[in-house]
């Protein structure tokens, strides 16, 4: 059972959204919450696995409460989804860097929302190819960063080009077809690159491979 916590400051896309995902026979929704700031309180209570929360709150924002729940050893095993209702913007990307595993948009259909959440709880990053376009051009006028450089030096060549494809877009299985491996032992490489990089899930290893440079913004 996926067990999910919905943090938005509007009732009824709470409501319309808990209506949805109850449907599901392996989806439940454990709490709501109006801000961050009860947000995070009820996720250390629940310890849910997918966090919905909307970037923009009262008392709390969304990336503060993403930076908190990251941070916080307790709810190593929660992933955060941003909502949000103006596509990829500067606050999705600061809130990628604070440890979201990815977005939605609200006007999200329902299969796409449903589909998202499964994503989510498996660990696999929500970033559609069009996201992965924003974040290289974030990169193209900025400096490499130093600490994420210095994590690469811990990769092996085959963890380093693993992180490279998942960096442009790559499922494990797409990751085995290009390295000419199974698609466990591509797993193997990603979620041993995760653990050397500290990175929480797929969102962050993306941003950390353009942050080192692994992967050039000229890359598409």
């Amino acid at each position: 059972m996926i067990r999910v916590l919905l943090v938005d400051d509007q009732p009824l896309l709470r409501s319309g959204f808990r209506a949805l995902l109850d449907l599901e026979d392996d989806i439940e929704v454990v709490a709501e919450a109006a801000d961050g700031a009860e947000g995070l309180a009820l996720a250390r209570e629940h310890l849910p696995d997918i966090v919905l929360i909307d970037i923009r709150m009262p008392v709390l924002d969304g990336i503060e409460a993403t930076r908190r729940i990251a941070a916080d050893p307790a709810l190593a095993g929660v992933h955060v989804v941003i909502l949000t209702n103006y596509g990829f913007d500067e606050y999705v990307f600061d809130a990628l860097r604070a440890g979201a595993a990815g977005f939605l948009v609200k006007d999200i259909v329902p299969e796409d929302l449903l589909h998202a959440v499964r994503v989510a709880a498996r660990g696999d990053a929500l970033l559609a190819p069009a996201i992965t376009r924003k974040l290289i051009d974030r990169y193209v006028s900025q400096p490499l960063h130093p600490a994420a450089a210095r994590g690469l030096q811990e990769l092996t060549n085959r963890e380093r080009e693993a992180v490279a494809l998942v960096a442009q877009g790559l499922s494990n299985d797409e990751i085995a077809d290009r390295m000419v491996i199974s698609p466990m032992t591509a797993k193997t490489h990603v979620n041993r690159a995760m653990t050397k990089l500290h990175a929480r899930d797929r969102a962050q290893l993306v941003v950390l491979a353009y942050e080192s440079g692994l992967v050039a913004p000229h890359q598409r």
